[in-house]
């Protein structure tokens, strides 16, 4: 397993960890198999979604706060439920295909770490699964 460290700055950010995964995947020489990503915070989330324009991301964002505003009389004490309520919206974990040992993504696919809670100090797990060749 590895650890992708990501220090988040704003309380509400994507952050494309899509060029630190495809080194982990390398590394790891897998020609064929799983990339299993997971996010181990309540108030954090994964998401694959355009890289070439940050306006999509901003947009992303935008619309979550508008959809799940901060400080709605939630009944959380920590005064952040709206942070879980994006996380548990967009998910904690993901699922990538490797393939010759590269992640298998579309023309302008990139993979975001999701900040809800920022800012902080964030961890991503990945696991690559390889596939067995057998006979």
């Amino acid at each position: 397993m590895e650890i992708i460290n990501v220090s988040t700055k704003k309380r509400n950010e994507f952050i494309d960890i899509s060029s630190k995964l495809k080194e982990i995947v390398k590394k790891s020489q897998s020609k064929q198999g799983i990339c299993l990503l997971s996010c181990a915070h309540t108030t954090a989330a994964l998401t694959i979604n355009e890289n070439a324009d940050p306006a999509v991301c901003e947009d992303i964002i935008n619309y979550l706060n508008q959809l799940v505003p901060a400080g709605k009389g939630y009944r959380h004490r920590e005064g952040n439920s709206d942070s879980h309520i994006k996380s548990s919206l967009l998910g904690p974990t993901l699922e990538l295909i490797i393939e010759n040992n590269e992640i298998v993504l579309g023309t302008w696919q990139g993979i975001y770490f999701c900040e809800f809670d920022g800012p902080r100090e964030r961890k991503v797990y990945v696991k690559i699964i390889e596939k067995q060749n057998r006979g």
